[in-house]
């Protein structure tokens, strides 16, 4: 079974934009998710390519994944079709000790919210803290794609945009 454990966390400055690799455009929308379901159901433009993924709907650094390349056109229809809001951002790749951090900056409802995500093999795997890595906010559901979707970054009180630990 495929299982993701992902670190996600706020950024302290740009000095990771002198360390970008590549960047590529996103688009992404849910197709079905939680409260009904026990996962999300999303279809992702990323450059040129499409995915449609399914994520257990549960918090924290590790969670049950699934993802499979589709056609180009297909996803295309479905974020126009089927999905609900559409998440716009632009995934920068920055590689820091061999370790990839992946740095969403988002657009549209979600625009100045810039989170950095590293994937790693083990929940306490070991990996860098460059300085420009700020708080840890992997156990915050507002921080996870499918919340943005439906509670865009716009819509947030000043408590959620300060708040370590509020939901």
């Amino acid at each position: 079974m495929p299982i993701e454990i992902e670190r996600k966390f706020l950024l302290s400055g740009d000095a990771w934009r002198d360390e970008v690799s590549h960047s590529e455009p996103m688009e992404q929308g849910y197709l079905a998710g939680p409260p009904a379901a026990r996962c999300s159901v999303r279809v992702r433009l990323a450059g040129v390519r499409a995915f449609l993924n399914i994520k257990s709907a549960t918090a924290g650094v590790q969670r049950d994944e699934y993802e499979y390349a589709i056609p180009f056109h297909d996803a295309r229809r479905m974020l126009a079709t089927l999905a609900g809001d559409v998440v716009a951002k632009v995934r920068h790749h920055v590689e820091v000790e061999g370790h990839l951090f992946e740095i969403d900056e988002f657009a549209g409802a979600n625009a100045g919210l810039v989170v950095a995500e590293i994937e790693l093999a083990a929940v306490d795997a070991p990996f860098p803290r460059p300085a420009w890595l700020g708080r840890e906010v992997s156990h915050l559901e507002r921080y996870y794609n499918l919340r943005l979707a439906t509670h865009p970054y716009a819509c947030w009180s000043e408590t959620e945009r300060n708040a370590g630990d509020a939901a």
